[in-house]
């Protein structure tokens, strides 16, 4: 049995009419069900709990929901603030570690079909050399060279190979997922930064006039490259260690696919967790920033 490591990128399974559906689309999707059915529980368990002290299910969500927003409140220190970023941020971390958590259900990654692709074909070439001859002159003649396919077929020829593509995959094994998650977030923090400070209060952090500041102009411009640098590292800090950790299971279910995986799995499972968490927390102290006002 021969190793084939997890793709760069997600793999197309079905097609739309034009439009392609991805193994890590599949998974984010299959996220976002478990999220609204769970909230369609979670609302007709409250709703007939309405005059009675919760229990069961509406107790843990509670809990659950206090305790993080308690996290959040620690970080902005301003319960209004507070309550204009939790939807977000916590929508974030919710789909965040639910994605993660189920890109290590079994079946991800090893149900699949088996695709022929068409890839050029190799052609070995055999290499005839002409030795230096030394002409009349007595300067030596340039090598001569003369490549040729054995077969005399030309070398742009395909031929057909068969490779596994699974069905599920985890959402973050394309990068465009954890793109979009970036700019939501990036995004939504400018919104947030103008909503509070207005519009010439959020950008004129940024844009300083250099006669009356010079200092405050290069730092503003800093600051403003930094606003959309935080794209790249979202985007990427999510993807590397998501699909790192999707490449290590797949190494040691190869190297000992039985008891050797599990600990790898916990670890996973916590690296889920501390994903999500560092998501959403930079996120939040994001937004804190963005509509803190300049002095």
């Amino acid at each position: 049995m021969s190793f084939t490591p997890p793709s760069l990128a997600s793999e197309t399974i079905a097609h739309i009419g034009s439009f392609p559906i991805r193994n890590s689309m599949v998974m984010a999707w299959l996220a976002m069900g478990v999220l609204i059915v769970l909230a369609f529980i979670f609302s007709a368990k409250s709703k007939s709990q309405k005059n009675a002290a919760p229990k069961g299910l509406v107790n843990l969500v509670e809990m659950f929901i206090g305790g993080l927003y308690n996290f959040f409140l620690e970080i902005v220190q301003d319960h209004p603030r507070t309550r204009k970023f939790f939807p977000i941020v916590a929508t974030l971390f919710l789909f965040v570690i639910t994605s993660n958590w189920m890109g290590i259900l079994p079946g991800v990654g090893s149900i699949g079909i088996y695709e022929e692709k068409e890839v050029p074909a190799v052609v070995e070439l055999n290499k005839s050399v002409e030795e230096p001859k030394i002409n009349q002159i007595g300067e030596t003649e340039q090598q001569k060279v003369e490549l040729s396919p054995v077969s005399g077929e030309s070398s742009k020829e395909l031929e057909k190979e068969v490779e596994f593509v699974p069905v599920f995959r985890t959402g973050y094994a394309d990068v465009n997922m954890t793109l979009a998650l970036a700019l939501i977030s990036v995004l939504t923090t400018m919104f947030f930064g103008m909503k509070i400070l207005g519009f010439g209060g959020y950008w004129g952090k940024f844009f300083v006039n250099p006669f009356k500041d010079a200092i405050g102009t290069f730092v503003g411009l800093l600051e403003l490259i930094s606003e959309f640098a935080k794209l790249i590292s979202f985007s990427f800090r999510l993807f590397g260690n998501i699909f790192a950790g999707e490449v290590l299971l797949v190494v040691i279910s190869f190297l000992a696919p039985f008891i050797a995986p599990l600990p790898f799995y916990g670890l996973e499972i916590f690296v889920g967790f501390v994903q999500a968490l560092v998501f959403s927390l930079l996120t939040t102290v994001f937004m804190k920033l963005a509509s803190d006002s300049h002095h």
